[in-house]
């Protein structure tokens, strides 16, 4: 009878902490790092020398693999721990793919040195590239010092945009750093707010492969929604403040005399008597008698009107079409009276006292376009009394 070898054990292969750094590209640091942070098995204490194995090199090579991929530690040490205790994490991968995944369309590009001079004048400005770098709007290539990566191509152009209108590049990056800011808020705040309206019964616990499917599928319907709120409240913002500063920055260019007062052109009172200082007002400097503590500086006329009427314009046209929408109706009623009365009313002779038919104080001008001498009131409109002063 032939004797039988023994049977031959596998080889399990043992490594120094050296050796597993060489073998998996970390550095004996990371590997401690790791160790500490959970990521990675204590090694088998032999002696005085710690035993790594196969198992050991495994991990890492997954925390590399994951590492490349986007994940943070965080999250690598969440799956790792759901890996060990026997889940599934097809679904756990695709909810954090989802989340770490890209948030835009946008495609990175490439741009030379020469070409990011000539974008910005053509002159090389080394402090400005710094600060571009340091933001993030351009990334160094390594091994290529005359090239660039752009993350987003679109930031890029704003820059070149804001700069070729005037903006210095200083100004230029501190508006990006405030602007940055402000927005991380705004994120941060709608993540809070979906976490708590939507997300929250998925964190409370591990979620089951079902749940982080289901999870998965939430993110990818609400991740539009951020940018869509921002684009719309942007548009909005826009449409409102650029009027204001519009009307504010046309009134100041005007010369003192002939500012409008705020709020339009129109002056507002309340209280008993408004409506009567209303038409009065309406009809200040017309006829002999005017006071001239009151009178208007030159090349500009004071109407007082009431406070609700003020308010109805604005309720029927808008806060911000109100001023255009009466000097429009004023325009409209000065050539519906005739020429001869307006003469009359400026200069004070007023020997008919209102409208003009021709009489002998000046050439008859007859009314508006379309009138053969009868003035035309606008609906609604109280027609003067004859013998006004």
């Amino acid at each position: 009878m032939t004797e039988q070898p023994p049977t031959a054990q596998p080889h399990t292969a043992e490594y120094r902490i050296e050796d597993l750094a060489h073998l998996s590209g970390a550095t004996v640091r990371t590997i401690r790092a790791y160790q500490d942070r959970g990521l990675l098995p204590r090694p088998e204490r032999r002696g005085r020398a710690n035993v790594y194995g196969d198992a050991h090199l495994a991990r890492l090579r997954q925390i590399a693999d994951l590492l490349d991929r986007g994940y943070t530690l965080a999250s690598i040490k969440e799956l790792l721990e759901a890996w060990d205790a026997g889940r599934d994490l097809g679904g756990v991968l695709g909810l954090v793919a989802e989340i770490d995944g890209p948030w835009t369309d946008e495609k990175a590009s490439r741009i030379s040195h020469t070409d990011l001079e000539a974008a910005f004048g053509g002159s090389p400005d080394e402090t400005a590239l710094a600060e571009a770098v340091e933001l993030g709007v351009l990334e160094r290539i390594p091994g290529r010092a005359d090239e660039f990566l752009v993350p987003s191509p679109q930031e890029l152009a704003v820059a070149t945009e804001l700069h070729s209108a005037g903006v210095p590049l200083t100004a230029v990056s501190g508006h990006l750093r405030e602007v940055r800011g402000q927005v991380e808020h705004i994120a941060a705040r709608f993540l809070d707010f979906t976490t708590e309206h939507v997300f929250q019964p998925y964190l409370d616990h591990p979620p089951t492969e079902a749940e982080a499917a289901e999870a998965t599928a939430l993110v990818r319907r609400l991740r539009p929604l951020a940018q869509q709120t921002i684009d719309a409240e942007l548009a909005r913002a826009m449409r409102t403040l650029a009027t204001r500063y519009l009307r504010h920055h046309l009134s100041e260019a005007l010369p003192a005399e002939t500012r409008m007062p705020a709020g339009g052109t129109a002056k507002a009172e309340n209280g008993p008597g408004a409506d009567a200082r209303a038409g009065a007002g309406a009809r200040a400097g017309a006829g002999a008698g005017a006071d001239s503590r009151d009178a208007p500086p030159p090349g500009l006329e004071t109407v007082l009107l009431p406070a609700e009427a003020v308010q109805a314009v604005r309720d029927l046209v808008g806060a911000e079409n109100t001023t255009a929408f009466i000097a429009a109706a004023a325009h409209r009623e000065a050539q519906a009276r005739t020429m001869d009365a307006l003469v009359t009313g400026r200069t004070g002779n007023g020997s008919d006292g209102g409208r003009g038919s021709g009489g002998s104080n000046g050439p008859s001008c007859g009314a508006s376009a379309g009138d053969s001498g009868t003035p035309t009131d606008s609906p609604g409109d109280t027609p003067e009394p004859a013998d006004r002063p």
